[in-house]
Order: structure tokens, then sequence, then C-alpha cells
């Protein structure tokens, strides 16, 4: 079998399937023929194809899977306009602090939040498969420790937890990840567009910044007196 072949072979796998492929996984194609490497080679051949298209081929944590462009899916979402409901804010920032802090307990989350956090919040992200329970805290009550799941970086098109944009807050990082909110079964589409979220939370920053100094510059002026010499 030769390269064009092989790629062939690798793209009807890939665009056939309905969830991320691994590598090993692949190998099953060729009989365990082609290396790791090998594949990886390939794959990166396949990506420069696809380069011009509408689709994109990419490496998320459970593997290799095509998917739409982020620039594209303001057009796919016409073709469902219905929007899901939003998580609410707690949501976002218990799922932030879990993303960026794991492994966290929920005792710790609270102490970031400086309130309570519901059981239901820590129910939903379990239950649409974005965090789970790694462990327990070697202290009172071995409270367990909450950390993302390899489903989350599939969602944000992430292969690993280094790809998370560095942002300096939870309110930031609650705002990027805000998109997160229960995508359509469709695996040819990825549930965020990372960019296209730190690009608004950007913007949303921006503008306040805008709001503040131009409050700052209708402020009135207080009139300076000059008192001057007193004679007496």
């Amino acid at each position: 079998m030769n390269t064009a072949q092989a790629k062939r072979v690798l793209e009807t796998a890939l665009l056939c399937s309905t969830q991320p492929v691994t590598l090993r996984d692949l190998r099953v194609l060729f009989d365990d023929a082609l290396g790791a490497d090998t594949l990886k080679v390939l794959l990166e051949e396949l990506q420069l194809d696809w380069a011009e298209r509408g689709l994109e081929l990419v490496s998320v944590a459970t593997g290799w899977r095509f998917q739409s462009r982020p620039e594209l899916r303001v057009y796919l979402d016409k073709l469902n306009p219905e929007k899901p409901p939003k998580y609410t804010r707690a949501v976002m920032e218990t799922l932030a602090i879990i993303a960026y802090r794991q492994p966290v307990t929920r005792g710790d989350m609270e102490d970031i939040r400086g309130v309570t956090i519901n059981t239901q919040i820590l129910k939903q992200l379990e239950d649409r498969g974005w965090v789970e329970v790694i462990g327990h805290r070697e202290s009172v009550g071995r409270p367990g420790l909450y950390a993302t799941t390899r489903q989350f970086l599939d969602d944000l098109g992430l292969a690993s937890l280094d790809q998370l944009p560095l942002l300096p807050s939870v309110d930031s990082q609650a705002a990027a990840l805000s998109s997160l909110n229960t995508p359509e079964e469709d695996p040819s589409q990825p549930s965020l567009s990372l960019e296209e979220a730190i690009e608004e939370t950007e913007a949303e920053t921006g503008a306040e910044a805008e709001t503040e100094a131009a409050t700052d510059n209708e402020a009135p002026l207080q009139p300076t007196i000059n008192e001057g010499p007193t004679h007496e």
C-alpha cells in the first residue's frame, strides 16, 4: 500500500467515525503494519490536504477527528436555530475553577468563589461528562478531588490542559468556557470555538475598560483656585 492509499483509508475511517479515533485503533486499519510515527506523518499530511476546506482534521484528548471550522459555525447554526439553554454563571465559574486549579475539593471551590456550592452544580457537570472525582484528599472527611475529563477536552477541541488559555481571573476563565453550553449532537462540530470565546472575553474586558475611561473623562473637573499672596 502506497502513501496515497494509506491516506485515503485514514481519511475515510475518520470521516465515517462518530467519535475521535486513537492512533492505536488507526493502526488496526493496517494490521499494525504502520507504526505510530508513520501514522502521525500521514495525519499531518491530511491536515495540510484539508487546510482550505470547511472541515479540519484535529487531534483532541481521545484521538483524531474531523470537525467543522470555527469560522463556519455561524452558518451551520442556521440549520438548527434553536439554542440550547445556557448554564448559569455559578456552574461556569465552578467549571473554570476545576479546569484551572484541578484537582480541587468542593471546599477549595467554595473558598475561591466565596459562596457555598450547591450539590446540583457539581451533579450537572458530572452528568455532562466534564468533571469527575479522581480521588480523595487525606484530610478530615476525605473530601473528593474533582478534575476535568477527556470528554471536556474533546468538547473544547483540545488535546491537553496545557492548551487552555492563560486568563487571570475566575470571571475571565468562566467567560472563556461559557460557550460550552450543551452542544448539538453533531460529532463533526466542536462544542466550543475557544478562539472566539477568548476574543469575546477580551472584547468585553476592553469595552468595560473604555466605559470606565469615558466615565472618568466625564467627571466634573474641580476648579483650581489661585489664592495668590495675601495682603494684610
